[in-house]
């Protein structure tokens, strides 16, 4: 029999302070009845002697301190997990809110999720394909990864998220692969994008949606992600799944832990943060991962938006530390019509070289990618200077670079957000505008693969 409490001191925003309680554990689930019968449902966040502080899921609002009656439920916030979620839509507490019937669980998980041995974890190898050029060409992502999308207000991060979550796919296997896609703190017609989206397409029948609004409590928005890679480690190591995670949008989830942290009157570290961002991050995103001897595979790709554009923000900042490379949305490109508007020059995936070549991709997709970086840099300051000196300054290699940036951004990087581009095309399309160079500035190609491909295409 769960003991009773009425002995609720004070509620301050969504806190609730309750006096003279035993045995109650951090990230206990506590059950709240008010005067009125309804239930709501909270978790303790810090136990002080014979005091409980408790994070309310639903807010405080009605709440009378006499009449309120407090139950610790002796167990944390856990996930029922089951096949059945592929194709489903769930709220932030993982709720079923698309009109299907509840899941009958196959077992109940801690959504904090158990730390995984560094020493079991398998590094990341194998290629997969987002069908978007830039990414699958030039930073290429990786089986386990973590590879965020920093982007900005107003910037189509929500098109990248949807055609991302629509077209990734391991190629040359017959594995089960699923997407888990998380949205944080979204308007409705945001959530209104993505499930229509994915129903239209099809997605939605290997996916699994966990949905939190932004008029949502905050305590929800801090479990959401939670919720999602708890339901991904199920399908990865347990149902030898390969998972793509995609949780968007990070900034709105920690400003969730800001608010939070201000309510419970916490020192505030960088730009009012808590001073635990980097580690409550952290905890999310070593999620990803392969673990030796299992089948299944977790890839992380974090959402965020950069406050004000500055990437020197706590929240990119942290992110690019704990994760391997970011993906870039650039304002200009975006301005320009070219869509999906990713930058390649700052953007990097550190593990691109792992998941590439022969037997992976291509043989020759190193050098091609080494060689589109140096003459797309090239070509910008060759553009600049034709700002500054005018073009009769530019020797004609600047000239031949110039006009490969350009081409460039209208036929490799402007590929909408519908067109699934294979790892073949992008490759082809990469030694086709390459070939807008004079093969002698050609420098970062093997001679075989010169002989080979560019011949072939001029053939």
């Amino acid at each position: 029999m769960l003991k009773e409490y009425k002995t609720v001191r004070e509620v301050v925003g969504p806190l609730m302070l309750v006096d003279g309680v035993e045995g109650v554990k951090y990230e206990e689930l506590v059950e709240i009845q008010m005067q009125t019968g309804e239930r709501r449902r909270g978790r303790v966040l810090e136990i002080n002697g014979e005091q409980a502080m408790v994070q309310l899921f639903e807010g405080s609002s009605g709440i009378n301190l006499k009449d309120t009656t407090v139950r610790f439920l002796g167990r944390p916030l856990e996930l029922g997990v089951s096949e059945d979620m592929i194709g489903r839509v769930f709220d932030g507490t993982g709720n079923p809110i698309d009109g299907g019937p509840d899941i009958i669980p196959e077992k109940r998980v801690d959504i904090n999720g158990s730390p995984m041995n560094p020493s079991s974890r398998d590094y990341p190898s194998e290629f997969i394909q987002t069908g978007i050029s830039t990414i699958d060409g030039l930073n290429t992502l990786v089986r386990g990864q973590k590879l965020p999308i920093f982007s900005a207000s107003g910037l189509p991060h929500n098109n990248v998220a949807a055609q991302i979550a629509r077209q990734a796919r391991v190629l040359g296997t017959g594995e089960n692969f699923a997407v888990v896609f998380a949205a944080m703190g979204i308007t409705f017609e945001e959530a209104q994008f993505f499930m229509d989206d994915f129903a239209e397409t099809g997605a939605i029948d290997r996916a699994v949606l966990f949905m939190n609004l932004a008029d949502d409590p905050a305590i929800e928005r801090i479990a959401t992600p939670k919720m999602a890679l708890t339901c991904a480690e199920y399908l990865a190591y347990e149902k030898d799944m390969h998972v793509l995670v995609i949780l968007t949008d990070m900034t709105n989830y920690a400003e969730a832990l800001r608010e939070i942290s201000a309510a419970r009157k916490e020192v505030p570290g960088r730009r009012g943060y808590p001073g635990y961002l980097y580690t409550d991050l952290a905890g999310l995103y070593e999620r990803a991962g392969r673990i030796r001897g299992r089948k299944g595979s977790i890839t992380q790709i974090p959402i965020l938006t950069m406050p004000e554009d500055d990437i020197t923000h706590p929240i990119p900042d942290l992110t690019g530390y704990i994760t391997e490379g970011q993906i870039i949305l650039a304002r200009d490109l975006y301005q320009n019509g070219i869509m999906p508007p990713i930058n390649i020059v700052p953007s990097l995936s550190r593990l691109k070289d792992k998941g590439i070549g022969k037997g992976k991709t291509r043989e020759d997709h190193a050098d091609t990618m080494n060689q589109i970086y140096a003459a797309y840099t090239s070509g910008i300051q060759a553009r600049e200077l034709a700002v500054i000196l005018g073009d009769s300054a530019l020797s004609e290699a600047d000239l031949a670079f110039a006009k490969f940036a350009e081409a460039f951004d209208e036929q490799y990087v402007d590929q909408g957000f519908t067109t699934a581009r294979s790892i073949e095309e992008t490759l082809n399309l990469g030694w086709e505008l390459l070939k807008i160079i004079p093969r002698g500035e050609l420098k970062r190609i093997r001679g075989e693969y010169l002989d080979k491909y560019l011949d072939a295409e001029e053939g």
